[in-house]
């Protein structure tokens, strides 16, 4: 009782106080200011305004709040732009006994004798702040919001940051239920917001910017205590063999499925393949009955940016090795060995090393270079650290890319990434790529005139473009001849772009029919939105033209023997499901996408005499579904079981760790007492540990 007294005179004295004050936030991305964060508070009323510019794109929005009792607000209205530039006019107001709001997302009205705390739609890192506070004036800091769901506030620890004069203590939480992700942030003695962090950016109380890079290091180390915590409940590997019985196998070779079988695991290692159920079954194996499910070869995500929890997310949706296509190099050297140790739970991580040019509209990821000799300087770093391939990005100097190119190949890194602003596709293959990262950065070089930029959103807008665009023309076809000589390949990443082309406010999409009512309020809502301007009335009949001109354009690549390679630019797993699903749609068919989702990722990767099959020998890297994915592509989207070189993970209990509602339940699995190692139940029945 007496922490919410507290609470509430705190409350009642940021909302009460007469003297006006400026608050002042940097937004920070790779040690770099790429925005920032005005909010004014005059008594109850805030202005935030909010701006970031950040690879050519970024929010920009004025909010107008109005705090009520327990610092939650009766008011809040945003406008202005969100990310790639559709507008934002979002309203929320408590009054009457009532509360309504309208969003790019949705609408709504409920009755309300007191306000209920409202998650904002388009948000900025401010909304943090406000409900961390919310949270602390309520008894157990966790509040349910509207227009659903429920956050909790952790208290984690406190801390000083600066020195002398400018020293500032701070206390950190973290805040779960509002995105698949949480939430970190710091608020000061007086519950102001002083920071919020997550992977890659940090909002920081001006003054304090030098201070960002060890707030990163912070938010690593705290998203680590709690990604290891997940990691091991939901881990389970064994001391003995793991017999899966009665399944049929998927062959990527043959697109067929086998009779049923029996696979045996030892350690990491398919060790066995038997006819039927196996025969009788030792009493010293773990026994996971198959019920006459479907197995096939862990799925690639062949264009990811890896997160501490996107393995988690990944092995839930079958997705066992991904390409990383660029980070922050100190955050991702950092993680590798974690990854590898086990002590997280993720994929094979596949890094591919950032280059980006130095430019107003520059990405923040990897290396950013004003000159060749730096340029060459990143090639080198990323080849003495293994990398697998350099990426070049948007504002790259094409004079570059020829030299940077023939050294990554003298040093043995393949080339790939976006086509820079001011060339086409043409050009940077006969320069050296041999890999385009994203059709429409392909596309493009068929419908851009000369001098167009970019660099801006201009690069996903020009889509539109493509509408009427001619497959049997003559560009087309001589880009087509030239992949072929030069063994160029093409990530597609078809799936984010589907949902940047053709997400409209407040629809739920195709791609996030099958699973989006199982996610947090606050992602629901997010992805319910125009992502592209839609500035006049044909723009939306030709964004979908576009689209299904894509997916010829991929069946176009497939039938020219062009390697496509699935990937989704997104940590969340369930796009790579999508892009798959895509990929049959496409013309391919779905044994042909399963393939390109499992075998052609791993020889594209050179690692195909180890992975990529099911087969004696081989690492056990494998997906168990319930249906049959060649009757129907949408069996992949419930995965029951999900081994990763032999350590089983079971997504209903990965989905029910990330607050997410489970999509189905796991397999029937018995493990004997003998049984040994991290997460190791003595029995289980439909997956329900006892």
């Amino acid at each position: 009782m007496l922490h919410r007294l507290l609470c509430l005179m705190l409350v009642g004295a940021l909302t009460g106080a007469s003297a006006q004050t400026t608050e002042t936030l940097s937004i920070v991305s790779n040690g770099e200011q790429v925005g920032s964060i005005v909010a004014v508070t005059d008594g109850a009323r805030v202005s935030v305004d909010y701006r970031v510019d950040n690879n050519g794109r970024g929010p920009k929005h004025r909010e107008e709040i109005v705090l009520g009792p327990n610092g939650i607000p009766s008011s809040w209205q945003i406008r202005g732009t969100s990310l790639m530039g559709a507008g934002v006019d979002e309203r929320f107001d408590w009054a009457d006994g009532g509360a309504r709001w309208t969003s790019q997302a949705d609408q709504g009205a409920v009755a309300a004798l007191e306000p209920t705390l409202y998650i904002v739609n388009d948000d900025s890192p401010w909304a943090l702040g406000v409900y961390a506070r919310a949270a602390l004036a309520s008894h157990d800091r966790k509040l349910d919001v509207l227009p659903a769901g429920r956050i909790a506030l952790a208290r984690l620890r406190e801390m000083t940051i600066g020195a002398g004069p400018a020293a500032t203590q701070v206390v950190v939480y973290r805040l779960d239920g509002v995105q698949l992700e949480p939430g970190y942030l710091m608020l000061d003695r007086e519950q102001r917001l002083f920071a919020t962090f997550s992977a890659g950016s940090v909002a920081i109380r001006q003054g304090y910017e030098a201070q960002a890079a060890a707030l990163l290091a912070l938010g690593s180390e705290l998203e680590v205590e709690r990604v290891r915590a997940i990691s091991a409940q939901v881990t389970h590997r064994y001391g003995v063999p793991v017999r899966l019985r009665n399944v049929h196998i998927f062959d990527p070779r043959s697109g067929v499925n086998g009779p049923l079988s029996t696979l045996v695991v030892m350690r990491d290692r398919i060790v066995q393949i038997l006819p039927g159920d196996g025969g009788s079954a030792p009493a010293d194996q773990v026994i996971i009955e198959g019920e006459g499910g479907v197995v096939y070869p862990g799925l690639h995500d062949m264009h990811s940016h890896t997160t501490l929890s996107s393995g988690l997310f990944n092995l839930a949706a079958g997705v066992t090795a991904t390409r990383d296509m660029g980070n922050v190099n100190a955050f991702l050297q950092d993680l590798l060995p974690r990854l590898d140790s086990g002590e997280i739970a993720g994929t094979r991580v596949t890094p591919n090393g950032f280059i980006e040019g130095r430019s107003p509209y520059s990405a923040r990821n990897g290396f950013v270079v004003s000159t060749l000799d730096e340029g060459l300087d990143a090639v080198r770093w990323y080849a003495d650290r293994g990398y697998f391939e350099i990426k070049l990005y948007n504002s790259m100097n094409p004079a570059f890319v020829k030299p940077l190119a023939a050294e990554a190949h003298r040093l043995g890194l393949g080339v790939t990434g976006h086509v820079p602003a001011f060339m086409t596709a043409d050009q940077v293959i006969r320069e050296g790529y041999d890999n385009i990262a994203h059709l429409n950065q392909l596309e493009l070089g068929w419908v851009l005139n000369p001098g167009e930029d970019t660099r801006s959103p201009l690069r996903l807008t020009a889509m539109a473009r493509t509408a009427k665009l001619d497959l049997d023309s003559a560009p087309v076809a001589a880009t087509v001849a030239l992949m072929k000589q030069h063994g160029t390949s093409m990530d597609t990443s078809a799936s984010t772009l589907e949902q940047l082309m053709l997400s409209r406010a407040g629809q739920v999409s195709d791609w996030h029919r099958d699973f989006i009512d199982h996610l947090p309020i606050g992602y629901q809502r997010y992805v319910k939105r125009t992502y592209v301007p839609l500035k006049q009335a044909g723009d939306d009949a030709a964004y979908r033209q576009a689209f299904d001109k894509m997916l010829a354009v991929m069946d176009l690549l497939h039938r020219n023997d062009i390697t496509l390679l699935p990937g989704t630019d997104d940590p969340n797993g369930f796009l790579l499901l999508r892009e798959v699903e895509l990929y049959a749609r496409s013309g391919m068919g779905n044994a042909a996408a399963l393939r390109a989702a499992t075998l052609g990722s791993e020889e594209y990767l050179r690692r195909d005499s180890q992975l990529g099959t099911i087969e004696r020998g081989k690492l056990a890297d494998l997906v168990l579904v319930a249906g049959d994915p060649l009757k129907d592509i949408t069996a992949i989207k419930r995965p029951r079981m999900v081994m990763k070189a032999g350590a089983v993970f079971y997504p209903a209990e990965i989905h029910a760790a990330l607050n997410i509602r489970p999509f189905g339940t796991p397999p029937r699995t018995i493990v004997p007492r003998s049984a040994s190692g991290a997460g190791s139940p003595t029995t289980t029945s439909a997956g329900n540990q006892q």
